[in-house]
């Protein structure tokens, strides 16, 4: 059927394509599975919005779904992908919040409204926000799935407040440097771990300390810590509780670990919760907010078209950037 869609030149009009280029794997493997394909333009049901994508952003969890079986999305074929910046093409019954031509950004519900890497896609309407003026596609892309973690780790479930000291494990990558930004909007004393040659840009971003991990066990040199967050892995969070202050929290962002972490954080008179990002309207329009006030800024560690997805997982498996890396959907 014909859609209501955006053209290329950004106007809306009406257009009889019904299909769409996507990046879609029949296998699970190395980037090279990555290709590109013709789909179905989908449509939006109740409650969703249909729109053009103009920019997808890429967390790790894009390469682990690539390249291990078993994980939440069964076996392929599907297109990855959950950090969306466009327009809004159509709109399914009872949407309220957006009309046709509303820029937003958002993340798709994770882990199984995936489907970012393509020209359309469509979600829940509520698992968007409107784009922040300040920003454009790129930038907007960047921020959902990385800062929402951030977001509802530290304001949500660790309820940071002005004053706490937290310790953000990683805090140069996707997840950390947001981290890193609204731990300081709130007022906390942030120290980040970081090599060494990244530690200038996380005080540039707001740090109050840096601990380069390669040379310095942070478990001896820093306590009295009221939250941790911690994506590495759990030897790093088992070793972090040793930094915490009594009755403090570590914050795990690994869905998946043995039950170890939270017994030893229990006889320690500690807390340690594993937690898993949620699509969230209210969560996205404060990041938005914080975004447009300039408090919130993502680092762009590289940007490539939809044609180059492969390269761009290559690039992001090395672990060695600092942000976020961005598709373009011209």
């Amino acid at each position: 059927m014909p859609f209501s869609r955006i053209a290329a030149d950004g106007r809306l009009g009406d257009m009889n394509d019904t299909t769409m280029r996507a990046i879609s794997q029949d296998a699970i493997g190395g980037p090279e599975v990555l290709t590109e394909v013709e789909l179905p333009i989908p449509s939006p049901g109740p409650g969703e919005i249909l729109i053009r994508v103009r920019a997808a952003g890429l967390n790790p969890t894009d390469w682990r779904h690539r390249g291990v079986s078993g994980l939440f999305l069964g076996e392929p074929p599907f297109v990855l992908g959950w950090d969306v910046s466009g327009e809004v093409v159509a709109a399914g019954i009872g949407v309220t919040l957006f009309e046709q031509g509303d820029e937003v950004f958002g993340m798709l519900p994770y882990p199984y409204g995936h489907g970012a890497f393509a020209e359309y896609v469509v979600g829940p309407a509520r698992a968007f926000a409107p784009k922040p003026v300040n920003l454009d596609h790129i930038q907007a892309a960047a921020i959902p799935l990385a800062a929402l973690t951030a977001w509802q780790a530290l304001i949500d479930t660790a309820k940071l407040q002005a004053g706490h000291r937290i310790l953000i494990h990683a805090a140069a990558g996707g997840v950390g440097h947001f981290a890193v930004q609204i731990a300081k909007a709130r007022g906390a004393y942030v120290i980040g771990t970081a090599s060494a040659a990244n530690h200038e840009f996380l005080r540039e971003i707001g740090a109050d300390e840096t601990i380069d991990y390669r040379t310095t066990d942070f478990a001896e040199a820093i306590g009295n810590i009221d939250v941790v967050l911690d994506s590495i892995d759990d030897e790093n969070s088992l070793r972090s509780l040793r930094t915490l202050r009594p009755g403090g929290l570590l914050v795990s962002l690994r869905a998946f670990g043995t039950t170890e972490l939270a017994t030893e954080a229990k006889q320690l008179g500690l807390r340690a919760v594993r937690m898993l990002v949620q699509d969230d309207h209210a969560g996205m329009t404060a990041l938005a907010e914080l975004a447009d006030s300039g408090t919130l800024r993502p680092a762009i560690a590289g940007v490539f078209p939809l044609e180059e997805a492969a390269k761009a997982h290559a690039l992001g498996e090395t672990g060695r950037t600092v942000g976020k890396l961005v598709l373009t959907v011209p």
